[in-house]
């Protein structure tokens, strides 16, 4: 991709940008079914077929990712006993953006569903500005699995945090009572960005709640406990529980393969739940 000289794509028009994307996933029999599916560009929608009962859906901007002054926002509602998989084609690139970028997803997810949501990471370039929310509501017996992985920007080119504001609200409701709301910011007005993260290039959080989710958080609570402490690791993980049936997974990494690598070994499960795999199947 060749980028112009504020660090956009060549071709992309540098205006206001927003779009929104609309999705709703039922049960039909043993499997689940997109009812809807609509999306304003830039943001499109990709509904492959898979091998299993879940329904999948990627997400894709196009342009290549956001530029300044786009406003993204997703709604999302999981019906009864539905299991769906929302991730993304790559990457989700946020280009130099005086004014700033925003993302909105909320989502309801009903008694006896799952919502995974699985993107790819975050990559802020140099002078990016971005805002991420994500609001979940879910009814008793629903289930979630949820993935926010944030890397340095283009490291090997030399910009290692050299965006100039992020911040990430994650709220997770259950009948109205929070189970989880927490907001990370990462702004060089607070600090210089790269002496203040040392030697990591990536950061992640990993959620999972809901019944459908026990075995796997009892397991993965026990390994990430049973970690070794080793001085200047590569890779620095922690495991908290969250409420009777949730838990929180935190790791810093020094690079983002490698934090990509640990994220998707947690959620090694995922085949099992979804029946069929969505790191190898991709939209």
């Amino acid at each position: 991709m060749i980028l112009g000289e504020h660090g956009q794509p060549l071709g992309v028009v540098r205006a206001h940008r927003a779009g929104d994307a609309r999705l709703a996933f039922e049960r039909v029999g043993p499997r689940t079914v997109v009812r809807t599916a609509r999306a304003h560009s830039p943001l499109r929608l990709l509904t492959p077929r898979n091998h299993g009962h879940a329904a999948w859906v990627y997400t894709s901007s196009l342009g290549g990712g956001l530029v300044d002054g786009d406003h993204l926002t997703v709604d999302i509602e999981v019906a009864p006993g539905a299991t769906a998989l929302l991730s993304s084609q790559g990457s989700t690139r946020v280009y130099r953006s005086p004014r700033g970028c925003r993302s909105e997803l909320s989502a309801r997810v009903e008694e006896g569903a799952l919502l995974v949501l699985a993107p790819d990471p975050t990559m802020c370039f140099t002078g990016a500005r971005f805002a991420q929310r994500q609001d979940v509501q879910l009814a008793p017996g629903a289930s979630l699995v949820l993935m926010d992985l944030v890397t340095a920007g283009r490291s090997a080119n030399g910009e290692r945090w050299a965006f100039t504001h992020y911040t990430s609200t994650l709220r997770v409701h259950r009948e109205g009572r929070a189970l989880l709301d927490e907001r990370w910011l990462l702004d060089p007005s607070h600090g210089a960005l790269p002496e203040r993260l040392g030697r990591f290039d990536a950061l992640g959080t990993v959620l999972l709640v809901g019944p459908a989710l026990d075995a796997a958080r009892e397991a993965l609570a026990a390994h990430v406990g049973a970690l070794p402490v080793t001085p200047r690791a590569g890779l620095v993980c922690s495991a908290s529980p969250l409420g009777p049936d949730g838990l929180v997974l935190r790791a810093a990494a020094s690079s983002a393969e490698a934090l990509v690598r640990t994220a998707r070994e947690w959620l090694s499960f995922l085949p099992g739940l979804l029946g069929d795999d969505p790191w190898t199947r991709r939209g």
